[in-house]
């Protein structure tokens, strides 16, 4: 594979079954799925700073708190990919604490999110605020649902190798977002074609709901599905689980 082939929906599951890696791997073939994990990283920052900036502009003007809610979920997700560049970046690409870290820093991005989004949809919801019409949302929501899913299953596939439950914890964002788009892009084609409002801040609140789930199980680590370092030498995370997790 090269260092930006994407893989399919169809591979995915096959892939991120067993956290187990296959086999040990070398330092040198280590370094070089990090340096795939850090051009990934870089697309998905660039994706998420244009989409997020075009979300929050087109929601303050349309009064949409689903789309505001989008642009801010980009913006973390963004964020979360400078904690992965900066984890596979020099030093720290060996570093189990560097590991460790970045993995509570990536769950932290969801907790930032869920408040706000929460708190608007509900008062929208009470006041019955009306939100315009927003097509820049509805084609912004499509191309996310596209490009998001490629990015998600890359990266997952990718931390099963590298046993990284940081960079997993980025590919769910990925998959998150494409997830939320969909759902945007119904309460905004619902709002545009039925006049249906409250499917706006409906979205809202499924936003954050989803957000809070996908936090707690990053902090807890990949959803519970322990993640084990494949290089030689290295004791299986299986081993090292929780009860409650593994």
């Amino acid at each position: 594979m090269s260092p930006v082939e994407l893989p399919t929906l169809a591979t995915r599951n096959a892939t991120l079954q067993d956290p187990r890696p296959a086999a040990p791997i070398s330092r040198e073939r280590y370094e070089q799925l990090a340096r795939r994990v850090r051009l990934l990283s870089w697309l998905s920052l660039g994706w998420m700073t244009i989409e997020g900036a075009v979300a929050i502009i087109a929601g303050i003007v349309a009064s949409s708190i689903a789309l505001v809610g989008f642009g801010l979920d980009s913006a973390i997700e963004g964020f979360a990919s400078v904690i992965i560049i900066w984890r596979f970046t020099g030093h720290r690409v060996f570093s189990d604490q560097a590991e460790e870290r970045a993995q509570k820093l990536v769950a932290v991005q969801f907790f930032l999110l869920a408040p706000y989004v929460a708190i608007e949809s509900v008062r929208v919801l009470i006041e019955g605020e009306h939100p315009s019409v927003s097509v820049v949302g509805i084609v912004l929501s499509v191309g996310s649902v596209i490009f998001m899913p490629m990015l998600g299953i890359a990266k997952e596939r990718l931390a099963v190798q590298l046993g990284s439950a940081a960079t997993k914890g980025e590919g769910r964002q990925n998959m998150l977002c494409a997830y939320l788009a969909g759902a945007l892009f119904v309460g905004l084609l619902g709002n545009a074609i039925l006049g249906a409002w409250w499917l706006d801040p409906a979205v809202g609140l499924l936003i954050a709901a989803v957000a809070i789930k996908e936090g707690v199980e990053a902090w807890r680590g990949d959803g519970c599905a322990c993640v084990s370092s494949p290089l030689e030498g290295a004791p299986f995370a299986g081993d090292r689980c929780d009860d409650d997790c593994c």
